[in-house]
């Protein structure tokens, strides 16, 4: 196996960070803005999740130049969950469950199916 190509890398460093952006916008309102009328959390997530998209969309861009839109898909589903467990736990204070280890395992097969010859 190669060396990961440079539009590869910085696709998924791209992905990586405004997937922190999408995981604040979605539930970190339940910790920061518990006592906030619901409306006032969605006002704040949609100014968090704009700077996601800011990043995702060209992140798609790049990407795609090198990945199916399947693999895109999947890439973008593992880092989902690669970023929501570490948020889950150290931010949300949420106990740390095997069914993570499960999910993961799980997407470890998505991958492979996804990007096999």
């Amino acid at each position: 196996m190669g060396m990961i190509s440079q539009p590869l890398l910085v696709t998924v460093l791209m992905l990586a960070v405004s997937n922190l952006f999408m995981t604040f916008a979605w539930y970190g309102h339940l910790k920061n803005m518990a006592s906030s009328p619901w409306y006032i959390a969605a006002l704040a997530s949609w100014g968090i999740a704009l700077f996601e998209y800011l990043i995702q969309v060209p992140a798609n861009r790049i990407g795609y130049t090198h990945l199916s839109l399947g693999q895109l898909k999947i890439l973008q589903e593992v880092i989902t969950l690669s970023v929501f467990v570490p948020f889950s736990v150290i931010y949300m204070n949420q106990p740390m469950k095997w069914d993570y280890l499960y999910a993961g395992l799980c997407m470890m097969g998505a991958v492979y199916f996804i990007f096999r010859a």
